[in-house]
């Protein structure tokens, strides 16, 4: 039987704000950032302490580790990061070094896109080798990641409702990514004849997606809208709306509590805890309008579930 084992792969985040141009490189390929743009994202990091996304990815994947384990897949569970440490490239060498020969890989981002996944399943990819995986394209249906949602949803909805005395309409975010990434794109003219287009990418539809399933589990939502968040500074136009458009055009038609889940985030990180918790915060009060978040899947056992289901069934696949 060979040697098998599960790599869960994320974002990566730096543990100082020192580290942080060193971590812009990596996000941006190597292209140089403008001054300014390093020297906000450190003030960022500064108003939040540090970011936990490694440690609670780590976690996360003893939670994954120990469920595998329980239902009779007894595998060690590897973290990779693709802009920071533990590295990809490095993780996958280390996996290869002591003997696996066989790996389901999970991206921690569920919904599928280029910009995003594609990227994380090449970092693995360029360092297999002779090692077989089972990559995960999309889990963003997946009906385990959509109770986990929604159970950390419920409770807060229920809280707010009661609090107001009236029902709180839901603000549905995921992270935006330039609008060129994701647009249908014409073979290069160098393509052999008759080469088809490559399809758009499917990451807008996949967020929606998720949000329209989590909303259908809980039926005391009385109206949700969605939203692209935390758009960056460069590369042309982004998807939208914004957050803050948004806010805006709910302010405008009187809402006055609003409850945002972003549902294209696994653990807490910097845009939560900044982007969410300090900016939008920040720019819903200013408009008259209270803003609340129910709390971060992170060490969600029922997440651990679904991230062990689909590395199970990488697993089994491997072995077919």
């Amino acid at each position: 039987m060979p040697k098998q084992a599960v790599l869960l792969l994320a974002h990566g985040t730096p543990e100082t704000a020192g580290q942080i141009p060193e971590y812009l490189r990596n996000v941006v390929s190597g292209r140089p950032l403008p001054p300014q743009v390093v020297q906000e994202i450190q003030h960022r990091y500064s108003l939040i302490g540090r970011s936990p996304l490694t440690d609670i990815t780590l976690q996360q994947a003893r939670l994954v580790e120990t469920e595998l384990a329980a239902s009779g897949h007894p595998v060690p569970v590897y973290v990779g990061m693709r802009n920071w440490r533990p590295y990809i490239p490095e993780v996958v060498r280390q996996m290869r070094s002591a003997g696996v020969e066989q790996a389901a890989v999970v991206c921690m981002a569920p919904q599928n896109s280029r910009t995003s996944v594609g990227l994380y399943r090449r970092a693995v990819e360029a360092e297999a080798a002779g090692l077989r995986i089972d990559f995960t394209e999309s889990w963003a249906a997946h009906p385990l990641l959509i109770q986990a949602f929604a159970e950390r949803l419920r409770p807060a909805l229920a809280r707010l409702s009661a609090e107001t005395g009236s029902p709180v309409p839901v603000l549905f975010t995921a992270h935006s990514v330039p609008c060129r990434t994701i647009q249908a794109q014409a073979p290069p003219p160098d393509a052999p004849f008759r080469s088809a287009p490559q399809a758009a990418d499917p990451y807008a539809e996949d967020a929606k997606h998720t949000a329209t399933l989590v909303a259908a589990q809980i039926p005391e939502i009385s109206q949700w809208y969605f939203a692209f968040q935390s758009q960056g500074a460069s590369g042309g136009p982004w998807l939208g709306p914004t957050v803050e458009q948004t806010l805006d055009s709910l302010a405008a038609s009187g809402v006055k509590t609003l409850l945002l889940q972003p549902i294209g985030f696994l653990c807490d990180h910097i845009e939560i805890l900044y982007d969410v918790d300090i900016l939008f915060r920040s720019h819903a009060q200013k408009l008259g309008m209270r803003l609340e978040r129910p709390e971060s899947l992170n060490a969600s056992a029922t997440l651990a579930r679904a991230v062990a289901a689909l590395a199970r069934l990488g697993l089994v696949r491997l072995t077919g």
